[in-house]
């Protein structure tokens, strides 16, 4: 039995390769074009005035109040004319302003209410009071 050669080379099909070489080459021909026609219109651009820095809302304000009846808003004491007016000001800066007031379980309810008509007061209007779940 004679072994059968096969005459024909395998060779690589390139038509398909210069087509995508060609398309591209004319892309970016075209799209050099439309460049240069841009650059050439003339625009009259705004101009901007004097501009402020952004500074991230605060997420939520606590108002804390202690068994001595002392009030600290994050920590930093102060009376309630001095939260009134520090809410305001932030309240006015910040219009969606949530503040939460926690007071101590043993402590007196009327100055729980004295902070909470405070913050009221300030122009806050989204008021929490801080609770803690009983166990049973």
């Amino acid at each position: 039995m004679s072994k059968r050669t096969n005459s024909e080379e395998a060779t690589i099909n390139l038509t398909p390769m210069i087509d995508v070489v060609f398309l591209l080459v004319i892309f970016f021909m075209v799209g050099s074009k439309f460049s240069e026609a841009e650059s050439r219109i003339k625009v009259n651009v705004p101009s901007v005035g004097e501009m402020r820095s952004m500074t991230r809302v605060p997420d939520e304000r606590v108002v804390a109040i202690g068994i001595d009846g002392s009030v600290t808003l994050d920590d930093a004491p102060m009376s309630l004319s001095q939260l009134t007016q520090t809410l305001r000001q932030e309240h006015s800066n910040y219009p969606g302003l949530k503040v939460a007031v926690r007071g101590e379980a043993d402590g007196s309810q009327q100055q729980l209410v004295d902070v909470l008509q405070a913050v009221r007061i300030s122009g806050v209007d989204q008021i929490g009071i801080a609770t803690k779940r009983m166990q049973r």
